[in-house]
Order: structure tokens, then C-alpha cells, then sequence
């Protein structure tokens, strides 16, 4: 067990709510700066957990910048290009990306609790080995004049805790309590009438240059994505989502990370195969360890993220569709933007306003571009209209070759 009890008033510099991606990373930035900074992270003990994920070349950027460019690279699969087919392998169109595209830095795909792991030991290597406190639930904060103040229970002990910091970052998902302190009339969130089932397989062999993504469609709302995710053992990440209702709202009692089964994901893809791609699909689905079952969800930009002392970060601002393979990157480039902000000076509130002013224009684009993409994907015809969605999309997200080389 990793929770590290808390004294029933403590006092810190930056308090991050939550330990995925982006909190880590943020973690890692402020310190980089020279700023005191914790995190707590409500699970008891974090663990590899979750299936693949894409980081962009800005992304990779900004955690080369942080000293991890060596560990990505032994950790991830550096993806040299995206092919787009049917459901029966034809090819479509394919495009290079990462380094092979022109990129300064490479387009890693990994797992995504390897990557956390790989952040959580940067952390507590660098700003000590308990920078990231688990088992800690935050329950409400209170935003006062010179300081936030931050209740929060101990969930083995059931005992409350009270922390007093500068300033206060929900980086805790798309579920955010502290979102939902800041913007209690918001609502639920808005699922797009997709599902998805995701999963991870070990025994699929290399296929196409084995740096290759495949993003498959057929003519009946189903689209498959199939790309290796580890540089250190045989893991290859799907996702096959099904179009199956109109837009609306997301309702809790649809679950969320829900156990699937393979047949399940078999049965809308009946009549796929990817042999001329060098993929077993029947292999894929049914070799896989654990298949999730999750709604494709995402929320309207906000016109603000937070006051005062106390922001959003990563999913807890911008929860986005994985069309895109945005979601992470963007939590990224948030981490580097906010310690920039806070590293600047100018007063905490200050610089947090500044934060969001940089952060919350380009991620409300990255969100209403990835529904986009979304209804583009399902309705193209012919390849020349998928090289021209991918191209529109990365110019309209800001990544284009020359938009992320620029920003050395």
C-alpha cells in the first residue's frame, strides 16, 4: 500500500489534484522551475493500468525538454506512419508522421500506465519520494486571499485532512471534482453515440514496417485502429468504436470502463479482415488480457477554467474524443504553460489567468477540431479526402509540421 498519511494541517507551494498524465507532468514543470509543488492522487496504489495511447511530436517535445527523451524512447514505439484502410485491408491513403513526417521530435505511441509509471518515478526521484501522496480524496477547497485550503480524507484511515497551498490544479479527469466545485450548473457530459471497446495483445506479430498505425472504416459506422505501443515487449493497443445512436447526454448508469468481451467487439466487425495488413483481427480481439467498454464522450469548451487561486488542467478542462490522439499531448503542453505562468511571477492569481488566457483558446479548437474529424472520418469518400481531414485538422490544432518545429 503507497498512502503516506497527511498531519491534519499542512502547508505547500502548488497542490495538484490527481496523478495521470498531466498532473505528473505539471509536477515535473513546477519543480523545473524551482516551485514547491505536491500531488495527491485519490487511489490507494497507482498501477500500470489502462491500453495505448499517441503522444504527438509538441507533446514529445515538451517531455524531452524535461530530461525524459531517453525513456520515452526505450519505453514507446516511435509511429513512422498512419494507413488508412477498409474493412476488407485495402488501402486508402497512409501519411508519415512523427520524424519520418519532418518532425523535430518523434510521435510515440505507448501504454498508457507505463507512461504514468515512468512520470510517478521522475517525481519522486526528483522532488522526493513523497512528492505524490495516494489514497487521498479531495472533498472541497475554499479559495481565500493568500491561500487555498484544501479538505481532503485519508481513504484508509477515514480521517480528514487540511491543506493550505497557493494555488490549487485540478488535473483529476474528466470526472473533476475540482471542475465540478468551479462549474456546478455544468451538467453532464455529452456523449457523441459512439462505444468503444479498447484493448492490449500480447501475441500479434510485427506487421507493415512495424512502426504503423492502422485506422480502418467500413460503410456501417465501425472503425478499427490497430498500433504497437511498446519498445520493450510485444504490445499492440486496439480500438473499435461502433456509431450506434444520435448525440446526447451521457448518463452515469451507461458505466464507464466497463469489463467487455470479445464477442461483443467480434460481432460488429464481422466480415473485417486485415490479412493483406498483416493482422489476425480474430487473434487480436480474443488474445487480448482485459477489454474495456466505454462510451466516447467529451464536453462543451468552458468559457472560463478557473479564479482565483484554483485552475483545471488536462481532462478536467478539455475532455476531448480520441479522435485526434490529442488528449494527452494537450495535457502536456498544459503542464509546461502553467509552470511557465507560475515561474514568471506576477502574483499566483496572476499567473494562473495568464495560464488560461495561453491554454483555453487552442484546446476549445483541439476539441471542436477532434468532433470534426469525427464526423469527417464517417463521412469521407475516396482518399483524397483523407489527406485532406488529416491535413486540416493538424493546421487547425496547431500541429503542422512548421507550427510545432517553430516553437524550439
Amino acid at each position: 500500500m503507497e498512502t503516506t498519511a497527511l498531519r491534519s494541517t499542512e502547508e505547500t507551494g502548488v497542490l495538484i489534484a490527481g496523478s495521470g498524465i498531466g498532473g505528473l507532468t505539471a509536477a515535473l514543470a513546477l519543480h523545473a522551475q524551482g516551485i514547491k509543488v505536491s500531488v495527491i492522487e485519490r487511489v490507494r496504489q497507482i498501477t500500470s493500468m489502462g491500453v495505448g495511447i499517441s503522444l504527438q511530436p509538441h507533446a514529445v517535445r515538451e517531455l524531452t525538454r524535461l530530461g525524459l527523451g531517453d525513456t520515452l524512447a526505450a519505453t514507446g514505439v516511435a509511429t513512422a506512419e498512419q494507413v488508412y484502410a477498409d474493412e476488407r485491408g485495402t488501402r486508402r491513403f497512409a501519411e508519415d508522421v512523427g520524424m519520418a513526417a519532418g518532425y523535430q521530435w518523434p510521435q510515440y505511441a505507448i501504454h498508457r500506465g507505463e507512461l504514468q509509471l515512468l512520470l510517478l518515478d521522475a517525481v519522486r526521484e526528483r522532488i522526493g519520494p513523497h512528492a505524490v501522496r495516494t489514497g487521498m480524496r479531495l472533498e472541497s477547497f475554499t479559495d481565500e486571499r493568500d491561500v487555498v485550503r484544501v479538505r481532503a480524507t485519508d481513504r484508509a484511515t477515514g480521517l480528514p485532512t487540511m491543506i493550505e497551498a497557493q494555488a490549487l490544479i485540478g488535473a483529476d479527469g474528466a470526472r473533476s471534482t475540482v471542475r465540478a466545485a468551479l462549474h456546478p450548473q455544468e451538467g453532464p457530459m455529452r456523449w457523441s453515440g459512439a462505444w468503444m471497446w479498447r484493448g492490449v495483445t500480447q501475441t500479434v506479430p510485427p506487421f507493415l514496417t512495424g512502426r504503423s498505425a492502422i485506422i480502418a472504416n467500413d460503410e456501417r459506422d465501425h472503425q478499427l485502429v490497430v498500433y504497437p505501443i511498446s519498445g520493450r515487449r510485444p504490445l499492440v493497443n486496439w480500438v473499435c468504436l461502433a456509431f450506434q445512436a444520435a448525440p446526447g447526454p451521457f448518463i452515469e448508469d451507461m458505466g464507464w470502463n466497463r469489463k467487455g468481451s470479445a464477442d461483443d467487439v467480434l460481432r460488429h466487425l464481422q466480415g473485417w479482415d486485415f490479412a493483406a495488413l498483416g493482422v489476425d483481427i480474430h487473434e487480436l480481439v480474443t488474445s487480448s488480457q482485459d477489454i474495456f467498454e466505454y462510451p466516447m464522450v467529451d464536453r462543451d469548451p468552458l468559457p472560463s477554467w478557473g479564479r482565483g487561486r484554483v485552475t483545471l488542467l488536462g481532462d478536467a478542462a478539455h475532455p476531448m474524443y480520441p479522435t485526434g490522439a490529442n488528449g494527452a499531448s494537450q495535457s502536456i503542453v498544459d503542464a509546461r504553460v502553467l509552470a511557465t505562468e507560475l515561474g514568471a511571477g506576477g502574483g499566483v492569481a496572476a499567473a494562473l489567468a495568464r495560464y488560461e488566457q495561453a491554454r483555453i483558446g487552442p484546446t476549445g479548437d483541439v476539441m471542436r477540431a477532434n468532433r470534426e474529424m469525427d464526423r469527417s472520418m464517417r463521412a469521407r469518400k475516396g482518399s483524397d479526402s483523407v489527406a485532406a481531414i488529416t491535413d486540416r485538422y493538424r493546421r487547425t490544432t496547431g500541429g503542422d509540421v512548421m507550427t510545432v518545429n517553430a516553437k524550439t
